[in-house]
């Protein structure tokens, strides 16, 4: 890895930690000495990056740094195309367009010598093996999770039995041929998971969840962490 490419990665590694990074860590990762670390750090913070802390705690880039979002490795638009063609293979059609269209946006601001490695990646996703047939559109899904709103489900269990409750949305799962509906069910009074293929009809309220943003998410994550996940 070439030096101006080792500085930007540290930066990299930075944004994403929300705790101080330790040279240890920082050198592990970039397969360098902590040596260089230190220095790489120093330089940096003579060019007057927001770098915070000091060997032996770690550091932390200040929150307010800004750089330009697409100065991409090559590793990272790979990382993005792979990620781009398992949507656009797996999902409804709106994300599909939307991860189409990211695609398209990259391409169109990557610098010349960058736009061969989204013309011709050296990754690709297996081609979607075709699901069970759907009769909601997962973008209303979507959308209920995005503005805290409850949803009224009609939906059929494995065994056949129908039943309409209402659900507080939390998250919508994609696995490689079906998708599920993470949500709290007050009939059932616990989180359930959905399958979409099972949901008759889905019809967005307009009472919201009730609680502040992300606070049902972290509810779920506390739940999945300490239970097995019960049927519908």
């Amino acid at each position: 890895m070439r030096r101006a490419e080792r500085l930007f990665q540290i930066i990299q590694i930075l944004r994403r930690s929300t705790r101080p990074a330790t040279a240890a860590s920082l050198a592990e990762e970039l397969e360098v000495s902590k040596r260089t670390v230190y220095r790489d750090v120093a330089d940096l913070i003579g060019q007057r990056v927001p770098i915070e802390g000091e060997a032996g705690l770690g550091y932390l880039l200040a929150s307010d740094y800004d750089m330009p979002p697409l100065m991409l490795t090559p590793d990272e638009i790979e990382a993005v195309i792979l990620g781009a063609q398992w949507v656009a293979g797996r999902s409804d059609k709106v994300l599909s367009n939307a991860a189409r269209d990211v695609v398209a946006k990259i391409a169109a601001v990557v610098p010349e010598h960058l736009r061969a490695f989204i013309v011709e990646p050296s990754v690709g996703a297996k081609p979607a093996v075709a699901g069970p047939e759907e009769r909601i559109d997962a973008s209303r899904l979507r959308s209920a999770i995005r503005n805290g709103r409850k949803l009224r489900l009609r939906y059929r269990s494995e065994a056949g039995e129908e039943t309409e409750r209402n659900v507080w949305p939390v998250i919508l799962g994609y696995a490689e041929t079906s998708r599920l509906l993470v949500a709290w069910c007050e009939l059932r009074h616990g989180f359930r998971h959905f399958r979409t293929d099972r949901i008759i009809e889905a019809e967005m309220l307009d009472e919201t969840v009730g609680l502040s943003q992300g606070e049902l998410r972290h509810r779920w994550e506390r739940w999945r962490e300490t239970s097995i996940r019960p049927s519908s």
